[in-house]
């Protein structure tokens, strides 16, 4: 990782960690924000690029009556199997790498690009491809509780997506920032600690 001011840093976080909020805060300030999930929505939306290959792979009852990827067959389908994972993985992340790149390169001069990238932690590809890494932490029980509120998932759907996601100590030891985005932390507070990073990393 590069010392000097970074154009390009990641972004990354446990489900409900608060990720999402942080990368709406940076870009109020003036990021370019590349959001891998949203591409990877569209991708499998309908008439996405990767519904074919998916549809070749595991077969056409993924792919629901609207055209789009049924998301709730598919995470029940590869989750807790971790070849047919690898296999939707080697299937979406080039094209997602593709088009990041594309986005990325539409940022003004000097504009701070921010990757929002999930599975950051786990991709040493995409570490190679920023200056910095932050990371967006909060204690595990948190994370099952705001995704319970913000999607309606049962806890014991979450704690399964939990596992599947890298370790927090394995997040915060590739971490070049980490904001803790705790019980009581309030929306003003979390703003304030984003800016306070602008500062440091884009004075």
């Amino acid at each position: 990782m590069n010392s000097a001011a970074p154009l390009h840093a990641g972004l990354t976080g446990g489900i409900g960690s608060g990720k999402s909020t942080v990368a709406a805060a940076l870009a109020r300030l003036g990021a370019l924000i590349v959001d891998t999930d949203a591409i990877a929505r569209e991708l499998t939306a309908p008439g996405g690029a990767a519904l074919p290959p998916i549809a070749e792979a595991f077969g056409r009852q993924m792919i629901d009556s609207s055209g789009a990827l049924d998301r709730s067959r598919m995470r029940a389908e590869v989750f807790a199997q971790a070849p047919k994972r690898q296999r939707l993985e080697a299937i979406l992340h080039p094209l997602i790498g593709q088009e990041a790149q594309t986005r990325a390169a539409a940022a003004g001069a000097g504009q701070p690009v921010v990757f929002d990238v999930p599975l950051l932690t786990e991709s040493a590809h995409w570490r190679q491809r920023v200056d910095r890494i932050l990371v967006v932490d909060c204690d595990e029980a948190l994370q099952v509780e705001r995704v319970m509120q913000r999607s309606g998932w049962p806890a014991d759907e979450v704690r399964r997506v939990i596992a599947q996601q890298a370790s927090r100590p394995a997040r915060r030891r590739i971490a070049d920032a980490v904001i803790h985005n705790g019980a009581g932390m309030t929306l003003a507070g979390l703003e304030a600690m984003v800016a306070r990073l602008w500062q440091r990393w884009w004075p």
